[in-house]
C-alpha cells in the first residue's frame, strides 16, 4: 500500500510518501504562506526520490483544518483533483491531531491571531474535546490546571513546544483517519464560527 500524505494548514509544508506505513520520502519544511508555490516542486522531488509516479499511489491523506484560511485549501484542492482523476480513496485527519500524534494528555494550539488560538485536546491520537478557538489567557489557564503537554505554537504562551515529527505522526495516526465518502463535498474546517465555544475545564 502506497500512501501520499500532505499538510499545508500552518507554517510547514509537509509531504510524506509511505509504503506499507514506512516512510520512503518526505519533507517537513517551514514554508509560511508559500505552500502554494512550493507544494508541486517538493511533491515532484519526493516522488522522484522514491522512484514513484502518480499511478503508484493507492491512497491520499490530508489535514482538513483547522488552520490558515488559504493554507487548508491548498493540499485539499490538490488531493480532491488527484483522487477524483485517479479514483483513489481520500482520508482526512485534524491538523491539531497531527501535531500531537500519539502523545498522552496533549494540548495543541495553532495561532488564530487576535490573541487567540485554535485548540485541541488529544490523548494517544484521539481528540477528546471538540476543537475550538480560545483566548490565549484561557489556554494558559487550561494548561496550568490540567498539566497538559503543549504542542504547536507554544511560543504564544511563552512556552517551548514538546518535540514533534509531523511525518512520523501522519502514519502513526492511521487508526484515526476519517474516510471521505464524497470528495466533491469535502470542505475545510476553519472553526471561525465556533469562536464563542469554550472547552470544559476538567
Amino acid at each position: 500500500m502506497k500512501t501520499l500524505c500532505m499538510d499545508t494548514t500552518n507554517r510547514y509544508l509537509v509531504i510524506g510518501l509511505y509504503e506499507d506505513d514506512r516512510l520512503i520520502s518526505g519533507t517537513m519544511k517551514e514554508s509560511w504562506k508559500r505552500q502554494s508555490e512550493t507544494l508541486f516542486p517538493m511533491l515532484i522531488e519526493c516522488m522522484e526520490e522514491a522512484g514513484w509516479d502518480s499511478d503508484d499511489i493507492d491512497e491520499v491523506v490530508i489535514t482538513d483544518g483547522p488552520g490558515s484560511y488559504t493554507g487548508v485549501r491548498i493540499a485539499m484542492s490538490v488531493a480532491k483533483v488527484f483522487c477524483t482523476q485517479k479514483h483513489l480513496p481520500l482520508y482526512t485527519v485534524s491538523s491539531l491531531q497531527l501535531y500531537a500524534g500519539l502523545a498522552a494528555n496533549a494540548l495543541v494550539l495553532m495561532d488564530a491571531r487576535s490573541h487567540r488560538a485554535y485548540v485541541g485536546i488529544v490523548d494517544q491520537g484521539k481528540l477528546v474535546e471538540p476543537e475550538t478557538i480560545l483566548d490565549l489567557d484561557e489556554i494558559q489557564r487550561l494548561v496550568k490546571e490540567n498539566d497538559y503537554q503543549v504542542y504547536g505554537d507554544a511560543a504564544l504562551l511563552g512556552m517551548i513546544s514538546c518535540p514533534y515529527d509531523l511525518l512520523d505522526n501522519f502514519i502513526a495516526l492511521r487508526p484515526f483517519y476519517r474516510s471521505v465518502d464524497n470528495i466533491h463535498t469535502l470542505t475545510p474546517r476553519y472553526l471561525k464560527d465556533q469562536s464563542a465555544y469554550h472547552l470544559e475545564v476538567k
